[in-house]
C-alpha cells in the first residue's frame, strides 16, 4: 500500500510542479522576464529562492552521511561556510553590483575589464555549472530507483526531462513560485520527520552522548589528507560560490536594491538553520540502523530508512520534501547557465537580434545545458563530489578577477588573464598528478599571485568610462 501510494504521489506532485511553471509562463514577455522575472520580486521570495537553490540533494544525500563520519567539522565546511558566504556576498556586492542594472557576472566583467575577457570567463562559469546540476540528477535517479524502481540511467534521462520543461517553459518566473512551494513542502516534511525519528530514538540527547570529543572539534582529524580536504572544501563553499551567477541572478531579480540586499541575507539564515533537520535525522536513523551506511555510501541513508521504517504518511511528507530540494536546485542551476549563455555569449556579437529571439535562443540553451549535464551524471554518481568538482575552475579561474577587479582599482586586464592562465594551469597539473594536497589549495593562491602581479607588471593604459564610473560611486 505505501509503495502504491508513492506510485501516485510522485507524478501527481510533478505533475502540479509542471503546471506552475506553464502557469508562470504567462507572465514572460521578454527575455528578461524569462531571466529576472521582470526584477519584481521580494525580499522574501529572493531569500527562498537562493535557498531553495542552494538546499539541495547534498543537504539531505550527502551532507548526513558526512556528519555521520566527521561530525561537527561536517557541519562547518559543508554548510556554515556557505552561509558565511552569503553573508559575505550580502554585504560587500549585492548593492553595488545592483545599481549596475546587469544580468550576469559576465556583465560585470565586462564592465570592469573588457569583452574577451567577459567571453572566457563567462565559458568557465557555464562550464562549472555542468556537474552541479549533474549532481541533482543523480539524486533524483537514486530516488526515483529507490520508490518507483526506474534504473539510475533511465532516472537521470526523467528527472532531466522533468526540470528542463518547467524552466523552459515558466523561466525564473517559475522558479520562483515553485521554490517558495518547495520550500514549505521541504521544511514541513522535515520537521515531522525529525519528530518520528526522536520519537524513536528517545530524544535527541542519545544521538549526541555516545560520540567521542573531536565528533565536537570545528577542526578535522589531524593528518595532512584530512586538513587538505577541510580546507578545499572551505575553499570551495566559501570563496569558491563568491562569484556564482545564481545568487546573483535572484538578487538582480528583486524589486529593489533593499530587496536585494535583505533577501541575500534571508537564505544565509535558512541555510544555516535548515540544513541542521537532515544532519539530525541521518545521526537518528544511523543509531537506529546503522548497516543503513553501506548503501551507496551513506548517500542513500535517510531515503533507505523512511522506506523501510516509516508509515505512509510520513514517506509522503519526505519524498516530497527531497524532490522539493533537488527539483529547486535542479531548475535554478539550469537557468543561471543559459542566462549567461544568452546575455554573455550570444547578445554581445549579435546586436541586432531581436528580444523574441534571444528569448528561444535562451530557452533552447536550458536544453542544452541539461544535455551535457547528463552526461556528467552518467560518468560519475558521488553527489557531494560532483558539487564540489563544480566550484574547482570558479576557486582557480574565477575567484581573483572577480574578486580583485571589484575591490580593486589597479587590476588590469592582463592580471585577469594572468590569473585565468597561472591558476588554471596549477590546478591541472596538480589534478593530473595527483597531488596530496588538493589541487585547488595550490591554483587559488596562484590565481591571486597572478592577479596582482600581472595589474602591477602592465596595468590598464586606455580609459573605461563605465569602470571610472563604478569605483566612482564606491
Amino acid at each position: 500500500m505505501n509503495q502504491q501510494a508513492l506510485v501516485i504521489f510522485i507524478p501527481l506532485y510533478i505533475a502540479v510542479t509542471l503546471a506552475i511553471g506553464f502557469w508562470a509562463s504567462t507572465r514572460i514577455k521578454t527575455a528578461k522576464d524569462f531571466t529576472l522575472a521582470g526584477r519584481s520580486l521580494s525580499t522574501s521570495i529572493v531569500g527562498v529562492t537562493i535557498f531553495a537553490t542552494w538546499f539541495g540533494s547534498s543537504s539531505i544525500m550527502g551532507n548526513p552521511s558526512h556528519f555521520i563520519e566527521r561530525g561537527v567539522a561536517a557541519f562547518v565546511t559543508n554548510i556554515f561556510a556557505g552561509s558565511l558566504c552569503l553573508v559575505f556576498v550580502a554585504f560587500f556586492y549585492v548593492k553595488r553590483l545592483y545599481r549596475m542594472n546587469i544580468s550576469t557576472v559576465g556583465d560585470f566583467i565586462r564592465i570592469r575589464f573588457n569583452a574577451p575577457l567577459e567571453l572566457a570567463l563567462s565559458i568557465i562559469l557555464i562550464l562549472t555549472y555542468f556537474p552541479w546540476i549533474a549532481a541533482q540528477f543523480v539524486a533524483l535517479a537514486f530516488l526515483f530507483n529507490a520508490v518507483l524502481g526506474i534504473s539510475v540511467q533511465n532516472g537521470i534521462l526523467l528527472g532531466a526531462t522533468i526540470v528542463v520543461i518547467y524552466t523552459y517553459v515558466g523561466g525564473m518566473w517559475a522558479v520562483s513560485y515553485t521554490d517558495m512551494l518547495q520550500s514549505v513542502l521541504i521544511l514541513v516534511g522535515l520537521v515531522i520527520l525529525l519528530v518520528n525519528v526522536l520519537d524513536q530514538t528517545g530524544g535527541i540527547v542519545p544521538l549526541f552522548s555516545d560520540k567521542p570529543k573531536d565528533f565536537f572539534s570545528v577542526f578535522p582529524k589531524s593528518g595532512l589528507d584530512n586538513w587538505s580536504e577541510y580546507i578545499a572544501i572551505w575553499l570551495a563553499f566559501f570563496i569558491g560560490a563568491t562569484p556564482v551567477q545564481e545568487i546573483y541572478q535572484r538578487a538582480f531579480s528583486a524589486k529593489s536594491e533593499k530587496a536585494a540586499v535583505n533577501g541575500v541575507y534571508l537564505s544565509a539564515l535558512l541555510l544555516t538553520i535548515i540544513p541542521i533537520i537532515p544532519l539530525i535525522i541521518g545521526l537518528g536513523a544511523f543509531k537506529l540502523h546503522p548497516e543503513l551506511m553501506n548503501v551507496d555510501n551513506g548517500q542513500s541513508l535517510l531515503p533507505a530508512m523512511v522506506s523501510a521504517y516509516s508509515s505512509m504518511p510520513v514517506q509522503v511528507l519526505f519524498y516530497g520534501a527531497l524532490i522539493s530540494a533537488i527539483l529547486s536546485t535542479s531548475s535554478g542551476a539550469m537557468l543561471a547557465p543559459a542566462t549567461i549563455i544568452g546575455e554573455n555569449l550570444l547578445k554581445p556579437y549579435f546586436p541586432k537580434m531581436a528580444d523574441k529571439q534571444l528569448l528561444i535562443l535562451t530557452r533552447i540553451s536550458v536544453v542544452l545545458v541539461a544535455i551535457l549535464s547528463c552526461i556528467f551524471a552518467f560518468n560519475d554518481a558521488d553527489i557531494v563530489g560532483l558539487v564540489v568538482a563544480s566550484l574547482s575552475l570558479i576557486l582557480v579561474c574565477i575567484f581573483a578577477p572577480f574578486t580583485f577587479g571589484f575591490f580593486w582599482k589597479k587590476a588590469s586586464t592582463f592580471g585577469a588573464w594572468s590569473a585565468i592562465v597561472v591558476g588554471g594551469t596549477t590546478w591541472f597539473f596538480c589534478y593530473v598528478f595527483e597531488t596530496r594536497i588538493d589541487p585547488t589549495i595550490y591554483g587559488t593562491p596562484a590565481s591571486c599571485v597572478a592577479m596582482v602581479l600581472g595589474s602591477l607588471i602592465k596595468p590598464d593604459t586606455s580609459t573605461n568610462t563605465e569602470r571610472e564610473l563604478f569605483f566612482s560611486k564606491t
